[in-house]
């Protein structure tokens, strides 16, 4: 049957966008969606609040009604739900671990500070070992085009197999973007934008032959990397970027470009563990 493409569900806006954008991401990979809401029980000791079985049953509202919208709309969807008793990162790393890819709600562009769910959100991109996407609300329409960063000083293997596997699936054109270097129109082009060119195109060789039917377009900017890929990105249905990986810490670093693409892209992104 495959692995399961997992959506992480909670009262906010933005899930059920997500869970749409999973669910149309599972019939086209013919996979199982299952939609995850964590749910964190007081402990043996504690009292028993008012109202809990209220939150509890609204909680499992909240799942029966988003799967029966998702089987409405998507005809076909093998779909499940499941509420887990357990603290939210910790549950969402687990369920993603045996998944194809775990797919969340951003809580929208241009919001000043934190990422979905703030710390949440922080700590899953940042240790999750399958490939995250973020979407949000607003992310339409969709297209079948697909960029990606390709950082030429690091890994890219991971990044651009599911690039240029979510291309081919989609029968879309891939854009593949490096920025940081020299330029056309800037004074740097020189050698060190022909070696750029060079490695860029090194990168993708082997995954061109590999996926003959992609139509690929190659672009080298000198701006910043987090703007680069940004102004790249526009008219593509899904932004991949690859994840280094990231130091331990109380507060994950996960880099200006997917900070910014979180944040800015006018887009769903996919964020690739590497290495």
């Amino acid at each position: 049957m495959g692995t399961p493409i997992v959506v992480g569900v909670d009262g906010f806006a933005e899930s059920p966008p997500a869970a749409h954008w999973a669910a149309r991401e599972a019939l086209l990979r013919d996979l199982r969606l299952r939609l995850i809401h964590a749910w964190n029980p007081p402990s043996p000791e504690a009292p028993t609040l008012p109202h809990e079985d209220d939150l509890h049953y609204w909680a499992q509202r909240l799942l029966s009604d988003l799967v029966g919208e998702l089987r409405d709309a998507h005809p076909g969807l093998r779909v499940s739900a499941e509420l887990v008793p357990r603290e939210t990162v910790p549950a969402l790393l687990d369920a993603a671990r045996d998944a194809e890819m775990l797919v969340l709600g951003s809580r929208g562009r241009g919001t000043p500070g934190g990422f979905l769910l703030g710390s949440t959100g922080r700590h899953v991109l940042a240790h999750g070992e399958r490939p995250m996407i973020m979407v949000h609300a607003d992310d339409r329409p969709l297209t079948a085009d697909v960029t990606v960063g390709v950082c030429l000083r690091g890994t890219n293997e991971e990044t651009l197999r599911f690039a240029f596997d979510a291309a081919a699936r989609r029968g879309g054109a891939l854009r593949a973007v490096h920025a940081g270097a020299g330029g056309p129109g800037t004074e740097e082009v020189g050698a060190a934008g022909a070696s750029a060119a060079d490695a860029l195109d090194a990168a993708l060789r082997p995954w061109r032959e590999k996926y003959p039917g992609v139509p690929v377009a190659e672009a080298l900017t000198s701006e910043r990397p987090a703007l680069g890929v940004m102004h790249t990105a526009p008219g593509s249905g899904l932004l991949v970027l690859g994840r280094e990986e990231t130091e331990p810490g109380p507060v994950p670093c996960l880099g200006s470009v997917i900070h910014a693409a979180v944040h800015h892209a006018p887009c769903p992104v996919a964020v690739v563990p590497c290495g």
